[in-house]
C-alpha cells in the first residue's frame, strides 16, 4: 500500500522545502523503496510555462513535455528518475478538471464546492501520480507558505488524506525558518512556532519539524521547538547552511531522519546506502582546477532562472575535479559599446543562456562573437544556438541585417524562423516544441565524440528553428551541423578549428544528474581547462 510524506513550509517561501523533499526521497530510495515526488503549486496558472522567470524561477521541462515548477528538477537530480506532467499539480489544473467535470454533468446535479469536490480532485491527482509510478512512497511538497489563502484547499486535502489512509501511511514534515540574530547570537523560534500553530488550527499536527537556519540548532533551541509545537524532541531536525544543497540529505541522515521516518511509516529500518552520494559531494568540494565561466543571460539577477544549468556545471565539475567560478552577466550590460575585454577577457569559457524576446539579444550576440573570435570555449543552449547562427550569418557570411524573425520579422535574412507547426498556434500555454526529442549525431563531430553514439534524446522548449534555406550556405562557410532531428531540423552546431564551439537547440541541463553528468557540459568544462 502506498505511503505518503507530506512536506509543508512555514514563515516564508523559498525556505528550502524542495531540497528537503528531494533529500527525504533520496534517503527513502536508498533504503530500497520505489519513490516518486509531487509538487503542489497553489497558483491558478495551469503550468509554469507562461511565467516570467523572475516570477517563479526556471521552467523545468519533463520528458513528456510538461512545463513545470523548478522543484521537479530537484526531484530528478536527487532521485535520478524522470518526472512527468502528473508530478506537478497546480490550482489551475485542479479547477480546470473540476469545472470540466461540472460542465459534463459528472457531479449529478450537486452544488460543486471546495469541499468535497476540489479537495477530492486534489487527493485523486496525488494518488494517481503514485499509482502511475507504482511507487511505494510518494513525497508531496505543498508549495507556498502555511497561512496563504491559496494553499488552504491543498492543506485541507492532505488533512483528509491522512484520515482516509491506513495508520502509519501518512507523515507530515514541516519545514520552517528559524532566524539567527548575529547581534545577540540567538536563534529565534517564534515565527516557526506560529507557523505550526497555523497548521494545527486547520487540523494538521506535524510529525517531524525541520528547522531551516543559517547555523545548526543547539539542544536548548530544539527542546524549545518541541515544547511549543507538540513534536517530540527527537523528531526536531536542523537544516543549516552548507556549501552545496547536495549535502542536505547527508546532514539530515546524520541526525537520524531516515530512522525516524522509518519508525513513523513502519518501514524496514534499513539504513540508506549513501556511499556514492558522499563521494559525489566530496568531489564537489575537492575540485582543485579552477576555471572561470561566464553565464550570459537576461534573467541573471535571479539565479534560480537558470538553476538546472548551474547544477549541470556542478555535476560535470565533480566528474573532472574542476572548481568552477560562475560569473553571471546580464546580457543587456554587454550592449552600448562596453569593453568586452574587461568583462570577458579573463574567463575560461562562455555559456549563452536560454531565453525569449528581444531584450539583451545584441549583448548575447556580442558575447558569441567574442567567444568565436578569441578561441574561448563556447556552449550555446537553445537561444544560444539561434543567436550563434545570427552572429555567424552577419560576421562570417556577411549577411547584413540577418536576424531571427522572433526579434525582427522584417529582417532581409531570416536565418532563424518560426517552426511550421507553430504558425498554426493560437494559445501560448503548452504549445511549444516540448519534451524529449531524438537527435541524430554526425560521426566525426565533437557532439558525436561526447555522446559516443548515433542517436540521443534531449529535452526541448522552443518555437523557432534554423531556417533550412540557409543551411547549405552555413556549411559551405565552415559551420558544422553536428546534429539534426528526424525531420531535418538543426539540433546541434559546432565550428572546426576552434577550441570548443558547440551549441544545441536542446536543453541538456534538464537531464544532467549528479552521478551522470551531461556529456555536453563535461566536454565544455574539459575545454575550459586549456583556455
Amino acid at each position: 500500500m502506498t505511503k505518503y510524506v507530506i512536506v509543508t513550509g512555514g514563515v516564508l517561501s523559498s525556505v528550502g522545502k524542495g531540497t528537503v523533499a528531494a533529500s527525504i526521497g533520496l534517503l527513502l530510495k536508498n533504503m530500497g523503496y520505489k519513490v516518486t515526488a509531487v509538487k503542489v503549486d497553489p497558483y491558478i496558472n495551469v503550468d509554469a510555462g507562461t511565467m516570467n522567470p523572475y516570477m517563479h524561477g526556471e521552467v523545468f521541462v519533463t520528458e513528456d513535455g510538461a512545463e513545470t515548477d523548478l522543484d521537479l528538477g530537484h526531484y530528478e537530480r536527487f532521485l535520478d528518475i524522470n518526472m512527468t506532467k502528473h508530478n506537478n499539480i497546480t490550482a489551475g489544473k485542479v479547477y480546470f478538471n473540476v469545472i470540466k467535470k461540472e460542465r459534463e454533468g459528472k457531479y449529478l446535479g450537486q452544488t460543486v464546492q471546495i469541499i468535497p469536490h476540489v479537495t477530492d480532485e486534489i487527493k485523486s491527482m496525488i494518488r494517481e501520480a503514485g499509482k502511475l509510478e507504482n511507487a511505494d512512497i510518494v513525497i508531496v511538497e505543498i508549495g507556498g507558505t502555511v497561512g496563504d489563502i491559496e494553499s488552504l484547499p491543498f492543506l485541507e486535502a492532505v488533512r483528509q488524506l491522512r484520515l482516509e489512509e491506513e495508520e502509519n501511511n501518512v507523515v507530515f514534515v514541516h519545514v520552517a525558518l528559524v532566524e539567527y540574530l548575529s547581534v545577540t547570537g540567538e536563534l529565534k523560534t517564534k515565527p516557526l512556532q506560529h507557523s505550526v500553530q497555523e497548521l494545527r488550527r486547520i487540523g494538521i499536527q506535524p510529525d517531524i519539524v525541520i528547522a531551516r537556519s543559517t547555523v545548526s540548532l543547539d539542544e536548548d533551541t530544539k527542546k524549545k521547538i518541541a515544547l511549543f509545537t507538540n513534536v517530540r524532541y527527537d523528531y526536531i531536525f536542523s537544516s543549516y547552511d552548507v556549501s552545496t544543497a547536495y549535502e542536505v540529505p547527508l546532514i539530515l541522515n546524520d541526525q537520524g531522519l531516515a530512522q525516524k521516518l522509518s519508525e513513523k511509516l513502519k518501514l524496514n529500518g534499513v539504513a540508506p546506502n549513501l556511499e556514492r552520494w558522499k563521494k559525489f559531494v566530496e568531489s564537489l568540494k575537492d575540485g582543485d582546477k579552477e576555471v572561470k565561466i561566464a553565464l550570459v543571460g537576461k534573467y541573471t539577477r535571479l539565479k534560480d532562472s537558470y538553476i538546472s544549468i548551474k547544477e549541470a556545471i556542478l555535476h560535470a565539475s565533480a566528474s573532472l575535479g574542476v572548481k568552477p567560478e560562475l560569473v553571471w552577466i546580464e546580457s543587456t550590460d554587454l550592449e552600448n559599446n562596453v569593453n568586452l575585454d574587461q568583462i570577458l577577457g579573463k574567463v575560461n569559457g562562455i555559456i549563452v543562456l536560454p531565453g525569449f524576446g528581444s531584450r539583451g539579444v545584441e549583448g548575447k550576440i556580442r558575447a558569441i562573437n567574442y567567444a568565436r573570435t578569441h578561441d574561448i570555449p563556447y556552449l550555446g543552449i537553445c537561444y544560444g544556438l539561434q543567436l550563434a547562427i545570427v552572429e555567424f550569418a552577419r560576421n562570417v557570411l556577411g549577411l547584413e541585417g540577418a536576424h531571427t524573425t522572433e526579434v525582427d520579422p522584417s529582417t532581409p535574412h531570416p536565418v532563424v524562423t518560426l517552426l511550421d507547426e507553430q504558425k498554426r498556434v493560437t494559445q501560448y500555454g503548452g504549445t511549444m516544441r516540448l519534451g524529449s526529442q531524438k537527435i541524430i549525431l554526425k560521426p566525426g563531430t565533437i557532439a558525436y565524440s561526447l555522446y559516443g553514439r548515433n542517436e540521443v534524446y534531449e529535452r526541448h522548449r522552443h518555437r523557432y528553428e534554423v531556417n533550412p534555406q540557409y543551411v547549405d550556405k552555413f556549411q559551405e562557410a565552415g559551420l558544422v551541423i553536428s546534429g539534426v532531428s528526424e525531420n531535418g531540423l538543426v539540433e546541434m552546431i559546432e565550428l572546426k578549428n576552434h577550441r570548443f564551439f558547440v551549441a544545441t537547440q536542446a536543453h541538456p541541463e534538464f537531464k544532467s544528474r549528479p552521478l551522470n553528468p551531461s556529456p555536453l557540459f563535461v566536454g565544455f568544462l574539459k575545454a575550459t581547462l586549456s583556455a
